[in-house]
This record gives structure tokens, C-alpha cells and sequence, in this order.
């Protein structure tokens, strides 16, 4: 049958293909053959980056009804605010805290820039949690790199090391609380694949992690820019090349921006990854 569809006027000429802009070669991948037989690590992301896609965000009394949703669920990791970004998260998180209201098997999770002011105040948030994941992120991509930051790629390694480092010395101001740590390359689908590993490696030599306190390295696709199938090669070209792996929870926290967030979870999930950030609307 003839083919009858015509060359589309849009001006296609100005983008690259991902392919060539973002290389993901890997000839030897083993995801394919491999089967889901147990369930991820999942952490509930509803309360920050669902709520943050809302227009309409939620009120802390909606926050608090969807946080005992979450715990009836079965959550036992949330990520519940940014709150060195916002009043109203900040003071969200002190209530769970300080009204009792995390019951002790469920580990609150929160989410701060590498910069010093917003990590104090972080930490200052989660002041009396029995146990906290503190979730620091800063941009790698080759696009921000060049317009946010006007920084070459050491200087996007400084600024997390300089956030890993903070970090750890405000730990010490709330001995109270067992703190676990998770770094995030944002924007690591638009970053070179060896870049995100050196970017990586080198935070997980910063915090130390050991198999008995793991830290977790987690690789949102905060824009998705290709199919769910180059997502997966990427997690395991990384889950074999992370330095202290057995001490490390390689976590997915795949977007919907192509409609294939679930295919990049399941996809991702096979090649290796442990953990899973999601939400549930």
C-alpha cells in the first residue's frame, strides 16, 4: 500500500535527535530477558512533586489527609515537602513531627537544593523525626550546565560535593534522628551518561555509605526525551559502573512527559534499579 502522508511543515531542521545530543550505547544489555518478580522499594512522591504538578496545590489539610492515605497504603517511605522551599511545607513537616503522626516504621523524606541556606533550614524541618531521608539534588544537564549556571562540569561536581559536605555537618545537629541520604543529578536524562557517573561516584565517596546505611542515587528523567527502552539501557550502563553498588539504592523517578512513565518504571525497575519515586495521581 502506498504510503500517502506528507513531510510535516514543522521545523524539525532546529532540533537534534536525542541520539545525538545524549550517547547510550550499550550492545550487551541483559534487561530484556529479565522478569519482574518482586516488588521495588517504592517512595511515595505525592506530596512533593505531585503536588507540586497541581495547579491548584493542596492545603495542609488535604496534605495530611493524602499522608494517612499514603500510611494506610503501606508507604513506608514519603517523600512529604520541600521544605526550605516553602512556608507551608516547612511548617507541614514540623506537624507530622512534632503531632506524632509518622508511625515508626514509615521514614520521611525530604527534598533541598546543594546550596547552605536551604540545607539549614532543612534540617531545621526535620528536627525530632526518629528517622529522615534527606534528598539533595542539584542540575547536570548539558542545556542548564550552559544556561543556569554558566559552570563547566567540575564546577557542578563542586556544588554537590559543597551540598554533601553541609550536609553531613548539619547532621550533627539533630543526633536525635537517623539520616539517610539521597542524591539526584536533576535533569540526568539530559546529562552525558559518563558525567552523571563521575557526578554520582563522586557524592557517594562524599557521604560514605556502607551495606548496612545505604545511601540511594536516584536518576529522575525530569524531562523525557527519548523511548523507555534508552531510559533502561542508561540504568544499567550506571548500575554496573556506581562505585560501592552494594551500598547504594539505585532509585527511578521516571516523568510522563512522552506518556511512558510506567514503561520507564518497569524498564528501568529490570535493568537493575532497586527503588522507585512515584505518585499515585
Amino acid at each position: 500500500m502506498k504510503n500517502n502522508q506528507k513531510s510535516s511543515p514543522m521545523p524539525i531542521h532546529k532540533y537534534l535527535p536525542f541520539h545525538e545530543q545524549i550517547t547510550v550505547e550499550l550492545p550487551d544489555r541483559t534487561w530484556p530477558t529479565k522478569r519482574i518478580e518482586k516488588a521495588p522499594h517504592w517512595c511515595a512522591v505525592d506530596l512533593r512533586d505531585g503536588n507540586q504538578a497541581l495547579i491548584d496545590p493542596m492545603s495542609p489539610e488535604r496534605k495530611m489527609k493524602m499522608f494517612q492515605l499514603l500510611v494506610r497504603m503501606g508507604y513506608k517511605e514519603i517523600e512529604v515537602g520541600f521544605p526550605s522551599a516553602s512556608q507551608t511545607d516547612f511548617d507541614f513537616v514540623r506537624e507530622l513531627i512534632e503531632g506524632g503522626h509518622i508511625p515508626e516504621d514509615v521514614t520521611i523524606q525530604v527534598l533541598t537544593q546543594a546550596r547552605d541556606h536551604l540545607i539549614e533550614r532543612t534540617y531545621e524541618s526535620i528536627k525530632g523525626s526518629h528517622r529522615a531521608i534527606v534528598h539533595l539534588y542539584n542540575s547536570t544537564s548539558v542545556l542548564q550546565r550552559r544556561v543556569v549556571f554558566n559552570a563547566d562540569k567540575q564546577g557542578v561536581i563542586d556544588i554537590a560535593l559543597a551540598g554533601a559536605k553541609k550536609c553531613l555537618e548539619m547532621e550533627k545537629t539533630i543526633p536525635e534522628t537517623i539520616v539517610h541520604y539521597e542524591y539526584s543529578p536533576e535533569s540526568y536524562t539530559g546529562t552525558e551518561l559518563e558525567f552523571a557517573l563521575e557526578v554520582c561516584n563522586a557524592v557517594i565517596e562524599a557521604f560514605q555509605p556502607t551495606p548496612d546505611h545505604k545511601m540511594i542515587i536516584n536518576l529522575p528523567a525530569t524531562v523525557e526525551m527519548a523511548t523507555p527502552n534508552v531510559y533502561a539501557d542508561s540504568i544499567e550502563w550506571m548500575s554496573r559502573h556506581l562505585v560501592r553498588r552494594d551500598s547504594v539504592l539505585l532509585s527511578l523517578h521516571p516523568h510522563n512527559d512522552r506518556g511512558t512513565a510506567v514503561a520507564a518504571a518497569e524498564l528501568g525497575y529490570m535493568a537493575g534499579a532497586d527503588r522507585i519515586e512515584g505518585c499515585l495521581f
